[in-house]
């Protein structure tokens, strides 16, 4: 009965059910949160601790977890790995938190991750690229896990979807960051299995404000889709950059970290035509009633309006990270019986059909993210509006 129950646990949670709910009580359950509320990266931390706080009020609304109410200690990593590291020292050793959700970006995770692993505490990360559960030369994984798609997951939807596009004529424009050399190995590393072929690539300053000296040496290639792997502002610049070059141009395709309304309207009448996958957080309305995150996914956003969160950060594909790494800890604490970091560790790791926002997680010890390229759809930016793409 785990599966079935795990895969209702956050509709129910997200209905009013106060009502019905026992009180929590006893001593607060304390989980960290790192999100990164200022600098480069707060346009996706600041709206992650948002969504943190909003999810933790329901789950307490609802009974709190073994019967216990969480409590977040929050701080802000300035989208700066030494603060990051800094914020996790202070989390663990002055403030005793059992877990840590967070931080946002790729970077800052990789700077937590060993001083966590190492601590052994429970981390449930909201950053998009691969290295933080890789292992090999990244180092092992044990106690830290990871909310949004693999990197090689985003990868695999986009070359499927070429493929079944007959484009296997590729170039790549990947950010000098931790996040887009991610990016830049996978598309590399999978090309073959799908049969592409990357005739050119570059590089560039995700803090850069035009990129058409690269967008004009790729298009040199002939390419019949380009690539481009970063998040922010610069993926709205690169597509205004391709769409002002002369002469028939390739298709572009974005990564995964960009849909959301900043995109499109940064990126303006540039964006049309423009692809990348998303969650189903995107498109909702094309949810059957059948699929399991339907109803999730339309209670989240209620949620995230009613908070009045969509008025200052309209939903984005990043938006629902925060609370499925709240419902793997709610899930996880659940299955284990008890607040303790082993056993919530060795639950979480075993965790099968949660239905999050970002999709149905299956953890396993190899896999330490737990979806699959089912839980993403491709969007077509169509009349200033994304669609799913055809």
């Amino acid at each position: 009965m785990l599966p079935r129950i795990l895969i209702v646990l956050a509709a129910l949670f997200l209905c009013s059910t106060s009502a019905f709910a026992a009180e929590a009580t006893g001593e607060p359950i304390l989980v960290g949160g790192l999100f990164a509320q200022s600098g480069p990266a707060a346009f996706v931390g600041t709206p992650s601790r948002l969504v943190a706080e909003m999810t933790v009020k329901k789950i307490n609304a609802a009974g709190g977890i073994l019967g216990r109410p969480i409590k977040l200690v929050i701080h802000d990593t300035e989208s700066n790995p030494d603060v990051a590291l800094r914020m996790a020292r202070q989390l663990v050793e002055a403030e005793n938190v059992l877990a840590i959700i967070g931080p946002t970006s790729t970077g800052e995770g990789l700077a937590v991750k060993k001083y966590t692993e190492e601590k052994k505490v429970p981390t449930i990360m909201t950053v998009g690229g691969d290295p933080i559960i890789a292992g090999g030369n990244f180092g092992p994984f044990t106690w830290t896990f990871k909310t949004p798609q693999r990197t090689s997951t985003a990868v695999e939807k986009i070359y499927d979807y070429l493929k079944a596009k007959g484009i296997t004529s590729v170039a790549v424009m990947t950010a000098k960051d931790a996040f887009g050399q991610d990016g830049l190995n996978h598309l590399k590393n999978l090309a073959g299995k799908y049969g592409m072929n990357i005739v050119a690539e570059e590089t560039f300053d995700p803090k850069g404000t035009d990129f058409s000296a690269q967008a004009f040496k790729l298009t040199t290639a002939s390419p019949k889709a380009v690539i481009i792997w970063t998040i922010g502002p610069a993926g709205a610049i690169v597509a205004k950059n391709f769409a002002a070059l002369p002469g028939d141009k390739p298709l572009v395709v974005e990564c995964h970290g960009q849909p959301g309304s900043e995109f499109l309207q940064l990126a303006g009448p540039a964006a049309g035509g423009v692809v990348m996958p998303a969650t189903k957080l995107m498109a909702p309305d094309s949810l059957p009633a059948s699929d399991p995150q339907a109803a999730v996914v339309r209670a989240f956003i209620a949620d995230y309006d009613k908070e009045g969160i969509q008025a200052k950060f309209p939903i984005n594909t990043h938006s629902g990270y925060a609370f499925d790494a709240l419902i793997l800890l709610q899930a996880g604490l659940q299955k284990a019986g008890k607040a303790d970091p082993a056993a919530l560790r060795d639950a979480l790791e075993t965790l099968t059909d949660v239905v999050g926002v970002s999709g149905v997680f299956t953890i396993t010890p190899e896999d330490h993210n737990g979806l699959s390229t089912d839980s993403m759809i491709m969007l077509e930016v169509v009349d200033g509006k994304y669609q799913v793409a055809k």
